[in-house]
């Protein structure tokens, strides 16, 4: 099968095409070609972070938020070429309760040193951050699990805070996604209308009854919560070592539950994607095969099911004539071993290569 990509795009599919000499080719026979990941919750705001994103093989990012616009700027930086990265949906700055230091990130936000809960803040964090070119809307339904001294269960923003913040994102065309571990601020910001679910640890079946209806996704980061309750992680303390012990299992029912009734799942690796966090949409996958998904489900939800939740299922999320060149490859096949996800070997968005492990034949 031969792949004919121009000017970014895929040109052609076809077993039978033989390219011209005018064009560059790769043999890659014997290694599995995909979609590249898409990742619908990351916390990206690095340059270095953003490289070693694409070099697991995502190729679009949407970002939960950065402290100060970073990816805002990293997008930007995709865009224009000089920066070979993943495309980045990005959230700008969380709408939040409290913004602490993040109100140094744009002098606009000084008026919310006080707390952001009201209408008239809730609505002007939002328009700073559409001003500011952000391309969706992060808030919360729950507090942190990272954090020892905070309960995810515990409601932060009401249903008509919520509701508050989707109407005015609305206003310039902006979808809202919502972290919520707790089920009744998960329940309350499904009932406000966010396009997705963050987390969804303790979501009841009342909750997950009320996504389906309303066509809302969950993004459950489950490989953070591993990560959480393993000695040595990224969040190496004894506090949260016990919660993440007594997360997983609620975590593991809410997606068991969600994929049997239907809802639909994207992956999720909510990381920074610092030096030690690499493969973790592949581990998604993995984890996702785990949990009761075909490996053929489990793939499509770091896939299409990522693409449209995202709102690009036009341009990415399949191997289609017409779409963006978003490509990667693994050397065996994921379909009968799902562990081989992981093992991405090349990696190509918009057409340039950002990851070639092993010596193709290029000519």
């Amino acid at each position: 099968m031969t792949i004919l990509i121009d000017e970014g795009k895929i040109q052609s599919i076809d077993k039978n095409l033989k390219p011209s000499k005018d064009y560059e080719t790769l043999n890659m026979k014997g290694l599995f070609i995909l979609p590249g990941f898409i990742d619908a919750h990351t916390h990206v705001r690095t340059i270095d972070g953003a490289k070693r994103a694409l070099e697991s093989g995502v190729t679009t990012a949407r970002s939960a938020n950065t402290p100060y616009y970073q990816d805002v700027s990293l997008r930007q930086m995709v865009k224009s070429g000089n920066l070979i990265g993943p495309d980045i949906i990005a959230a700008g700055v969380f709408v939040t309760p409290n913004l602490n230091e993040t109100i140094l990130a744009d002098t606009a936000l000084g008026d919310l040193v006080n707390g952001v809960n009201n209408e008239k803040s809730l609505r002007k964090l939002v328009r700073i951050n559409a001003k500011r070119g952000v391309d969706i809307i992060k808030t919360r339904g729950t507090e942190r699990a990272g954090l020892p001294y905070t309960d995810p269960r515990k409601q932060t923003y009401t249903k008509k805070q919520l509701a508050i913040i989707v109407d005015e994102a609305a206003k310039y065309n902006l979808k809202v996604m919502a972290h919520a571990h707790g089920d009744e601020g998960g329940y309350a910001a499904v009932q406000a209308g966010v396009i997705s679910i963050e987390h969804g640890t303790y979501l009841t079946n009342r909750t997950l009854q009320l996504m389906k209806k309303k066509k809302v996704y969950l993004v459950p980061t489950y490989t953070t919560v591993v990560d959480l309750k393993e000695p040595g992680g990224d969040y190496d303390n004894p506090i949260l070592l016990i919660r993440g012990q007594h997360m997983l299992p609620a975590l593991e029912r809410v997606v068991k539950s969600a994929y049997r009734m239907g809802i639909k799942i994207a992956t999720g690796a909510d990381t920074a994607y610092g030096p030690n966090s690499t493969s973790r949409v592949g581990m998604e996958i993995t984890n996702f095969v785990k949990l009761g998904m075909t490996p053929y489900d489990a793939i499509q939800s770091a896939t299409i099911i990522g693409a449209e939740l995202l709102g690009i299922d036009k341009i990415t999320g399949t191997l289609s004539i017409g779409k963006e060149a978003d490509i990667i490859a693994v050397t065996n096949n994921p379909l009968t071993d799902i562990q081989n996800i992981q093992d991405v070997v090349f990696v190509m968005n918009n057409g340039r290569i950002g990851l070639k492990r092993i010596p193709f034949d290029i000519k």
